[in-house]
């Protein structure tokens, strides 16, 4: 009987951190949807339609690089520094500033 009401209390004790787990996942996942939902507020605010479309297609490509790009001009937009919507155009001179430039790579066979 000793042993049964251990393993009980094991089982019981194993239930409680899985539920305790699932909740903080859960939590977590509403507090990354608020800063997302957040994020693409400042977006609308900042950028033109076709601009974020852009935006979107480059985070199709490269995410990391439209996430960082992203989160310079949110920093710039909270910051006071734009003064006006970026539109298309200004979003691709942007990114042509912050892409690096490609190296040309020749291979020669002898």
């Amino acid at each position: 009987m000793d042993d049964e009401t251990e393993l009980q209390e094991i089982r019981r004790r194993k239930l409680e951190a899985l539920q305790q787990n699932q909740a903080q996942e859960e939590v977590q996942a509403q507090v990354d949807q608020q800063a997302d939902q957040q994020r693409q507020a400042i977006l609308r605010q900042i950028l033109t339609q076709e601009a974020r479309e852009r935006l979107a297609r480059l985070r199709i490509a490269r995410a990391e690089f439209a996430e960082a790009v992203e989160d310079q001009l949110i920093m710039l937009a909270q910051s006071g520094q734009l003064r006006a919507i970026i539109d298309d155009a200004n979003l691709v001179q942007i990114l042509e500033r912050l892409t690096p430039e490609k190296r040309d790579i020749t291979i020669k066979r002898k």
